[in-house]
């Protein structure tokens, strides 16, 4: 579609409400928020501005319909989101048309979304069967532990990967037989609300999802009524730091537990022996893949001081062509950021760096909301980007003078999720790898790699818990203590 022809017909422009007991549900108080398309800045959705009022009926629903869907055997509840993860391809135009629109997603991003959302229904009904066998019940014996379901979990998901990001929020809780209240991101309420319409399709019960949206002003309030809620027994929040640590002391208040994947500044490591070639297609790819907007983006660019003019100068030629623009154009590989703040934040973490002594390798001046792909070289600790994490389409490159300079540099952050080292040597790499402060490492490949059936999350200011494997088994079940004595 060209730019000529966006001038929408206001009649098509997507009007979702809440989604409650199986029903589109207009907020009690009525009213509705515009998110705007990041590109044309026209209306993309207009969502349903839900209060604390609808919080509570939310969550008093989701309650009612917990002993029905946490009896249906495992199995069944498998078949159900085994259908959910068949028919989710059939979604594909919907949720592109409405990624574009809200957050400026390109069709590659939109296809990464839908292969690791199905990925992740998954690895949540194989882990839910497998411990549906319940490998610690032993009736024989008179002292034995069960896993049970925790009640309501309350999914907070953010807009950035809409689709993944919000079915692994809510799926693995479901799969485990807990009923799900989806608080939709204010940037992505019509994505995040089109979950329940694939989820409903397939045949998840009435009451058992619901999905909140509400305008950014009222986010505290109606987060913090459903986590204040009797019912709700678990929160899981994937999102920035700043906002995990409030939704944490709201949560410490009512004794609640949290799952927190939070803000990510991964050092991305280059050794000098490593493959040049293959390194600087992982931090292109790492750095620039949905405009860096990703929890696991390169951030930091850590290379080795005999090799660092030759591995920029490959960068270079890789980025110079990353120019942001409208995604509906062809060609375009790089979008606008989510919002004018976004865009406002990384202008000034750039001009900051070029003041205090930065060199630009490639990048150009803000326009609007898009921002090209940008590399700065000399990264020192005075600078605001060498702490902050980017969030955007944005890298900074340090040098190092050794392998144990990296680490050191590497781990001189306040966050830990994901890191990436190339090199070829594996024995040092590895050794380098259970030395970093991060949560996720991986050898010779990029910092953004997904695998849901593996635990995922981060360390120090990243958050705690993890979604996926067997460490997500805790976040959302109850392991009891049964004893019996013969009468």
């Amino acid at each position: 579609m060209s730019i000529e022809c966006e001038k929408l017909d206001l009649s098509i422009i997507p009007e979702v409400n809440l989604f409650i007991n199986g029903r589109s549900t207009p907020a009690a108080a009525g009213g509705y928020f515009e998110r705007l398309d990041p590109s044309t800045d026209l209306v993309a959705s207009r969502a349903a501005c839900g209060r604390r009022e609808d919080a509570e009926h939310m969550a008093s629903v989701a309650a009612a319909n917990f002993s029905s869907w946490s009896s249906i055997d495992a199995s069944e509840r498998a078949k159900i989101l085994r259908r959910a993860k068949d028919i989710l391809p059939k979604y594909r135009d919907r949720f592109a048309q409405l990624m574009l629109s809200e957050i400026g997603a390109l069709n590659e991003w939109v296809d990464f979304n839908i292969k690791i959302a199905a990925d992740a229904i998954e690895a949540a009904v194989e882990l839910a069967l497998r411990y549906a066998q319940n490998p610690d019940i032993n009736t024989a014996q008179k002292s034995y532990t069960v896993r049970q379901p925790v009640g309501v979990c309350l999914a907070i998901a953010p807009w950035n990967a809409p689709i993944v990001l919000a079915m692994r929020a809510v799926v693995f809780p479901l799969a485990f037989g807990n009923c799900v209240i989806l608080k939709a991101s204010e940037l992505s309420p019509a994505t995040h609300s089109l979950i329940a319409d694939v989820l409903h399709d397939a045949g998840v019960p009435n009451g058992v999802l619901g999905v909140m949206t509400n305008a950014p002003e009222h986010s505290e309030e109606v987060i913090s009524s459903l986590i204040a809620h009797p019912s709700v027994r678990r929160v899981n929040f994937t999102g920035s730091t700043r906002i995990g640590r409030i939704i944490a002391g709201i949560a410490a208040q009512h004794l609640k537990r949290c799952l927190l994947e939070l803000g990510g500044k991964s050092p991305f490591i280059v050794l000098k022996d490593a493959n040049l070639q293959l390194a600087a297609q992982a931090a292109v790819y790492g750095a620039f893949l949905n405009q860096g907007q990703i929890c696991m983006a390169t951030d930091r660019i850590i290379v080795e001081q005999p090799i660092a003019e030759a591995f920029i100068g490959i960068l270079k030629g890789m980025v110079d062509n990353l120019i942001a623009a409208d995604p509906r154009r062809d060609g375009v590989k790089l979008g606008p950021v989510a919002s004018p703040s976004i865009a406002s934040r990384l202008s000034a973490l750039i001009e900051d760096a070029l003041d205090k002594g930065a060199t630009l390798v490639t990048g150009a001046t803000r326009r609007g909301q898009f921002i090209d792909a940008t590399l700065l070289d000399n990264i020192t600790p005075m600078m605001r980007i060498y702490s902050e994490e980017c969030f955007g389409p944005i890298a900074g490159i340090y040098r190092v003078g050794s392998a144990e300079e990296a680490i050191t540099v590497a781990n001189n952050c306040e966050y830990g999720l994901a890191a990436a080292i190339f090199t070829q040597d594996l024995t040092l790499a590895k050794d380098m790898a259970n030395r970093l402060d991060s949560g996720v490492c991986h050898i010779n490949s990029a910092t953004v790699k997904d695998d849901p059936a593996m635990p995922f999350g981060g360390l120090k200011s990243s958050g705690y818990g993890r979604f996926g494997g067997d460490a997500c088994v805790d976040e959302f079940t109850e392991v009891r203590w049964i004893t019996l004595e013969n009468p």
